[in-house]
């Protein structure tokens, strides 16, 4: 039953973080971001946000800035979501979508070699 909750948040805290950085965020680099996963600890402490970006180049400064503003935030989902304790939140690059496209890459010289 804990595992349906944590589920119900990982899926609110993906949809307000979403809204938050596309409507309430100033910086023009982080509102190119895409939020793909969240992953909430069982007792709300942390929840790690996982996330693609537009900008490849950049990655690094957009996941420094994003994490600078994590406490701003953090503080805009406490509003917003109704839970005893708001996690505090960490970014991640997701490389998920990197690694699909790698394997679907190896996967077409495999059958060229055929």
């Amino acid at each position: 039953m804990a595992n349906i909750k944590i589920e119900r948040i990982n899926h609110m805290i993906m949809e307000e973080v979403s809204k938050i950085l596309m409507l309430e965020i100033k910086d023009e680099d982080i509102k190119f971001v895409t939020v793909t996963d969240c992953d909430t600890a069982a007792d709300l402490s942390v929840a790690k946000i996982y996330v693609t970006i537009l900008d490849k180049d950049n990655k690094d400064e957009i996941l420094a800035s994003l994490n600078k503003a994590s406490s701003f935030i953090r503080g805009e989902l406490a509003k917003r979501i109704e839970i005893r304790h708001t996690p505090e939140l960490k970014f991640l690059y997701d490389n998920s979508i990197a690694y699909g496209e790698h394997i679907d890459e190896v996967i077409e010289r495999i059958n060229e070699e055929k």
